[in-house]
């Protein structure tokens, strides 16, 4: 939460001018509870295998589905972020189709956040959109033009959702594997 970065620092939410959303491409869970967009097949397992996603401490596997920009939207909201991070598009190399989470069916009605409470997320049906992947490797890849196309429609596309920009993209686990279109501290 960013009103708690601020208090920790001892600086009012004011004083905050840049706020920094860190996502991974898709999403992932641990542990139990809803999980609206998760993936219970093969890309499922993939995107744990591919994306390394096993807990640091227990090494249990976590939990994996599509990017749920619906949440994000909620996380946006909730913390003023400014510019999103995303992290791992190379995990995503070679799928064939995508899906992004950009709203849920909830008691009848459409809603473009998620619902507030867990029963409520629980009850929530995802309404997914599905896109084309990418066949191309993404690793390493520092410049934005140089994406896929289909990858940089994806992430356009999570950005339009979530109704904020990207800010930066990392395409790989090395810091230096990173496309930086607006930096946080001067932009």
């Amino acid at each position: 939460m960013a009103g708690a970065a601020s208090a920790g620092a001892g600086i009012g939410p004011q004083a905050l001018n840049y706020v920094l959303g860190i996502a991974k491409a898709y999403t992932t869970r641990v542990g139990s509870g809803p999980f609206p967009t998760e993936l219970l097949d093969d890309t499922g397992v993939r995107l744990a295998t591919v994306g390394k996603e096993f807990g640091s401490v227990t090494g249990r596997p976590r939990r994996c589905g599509w990017f749920d920009a619906a949440a994000m939207k909620r996380s946006v909201m909730i913390n003023g972020i400014s510019g999103l991070c995303i992290t791992k598009l190379d995990v995503l190399d070679g799928v064939e189709q995508i899906k992004i989470g950009v709203g849920y069916r909830y008691k009848g009605e459409f809603l473009d956040v998620l619902p507030y409470g867990a029963h409520a997320a629980a009850e929530a049906e995802p309404v997914l959109e599905e896109m084309a992947g990418w066949t191309e490797s993404t690793v390493g890849i520092t410049e934005y033009d140089k994406l896929p196309v289909n990858a940089r429609r994806y992430l356009e596309r999570i950005a339009e959702v979530c109704d904020v920009p990207i800010d930066m993209v990392s395409t790989g686990p090395d810091r230096l594997e990173t496309i930086v279109l607006r930096h946080p501290f001067t932009g």
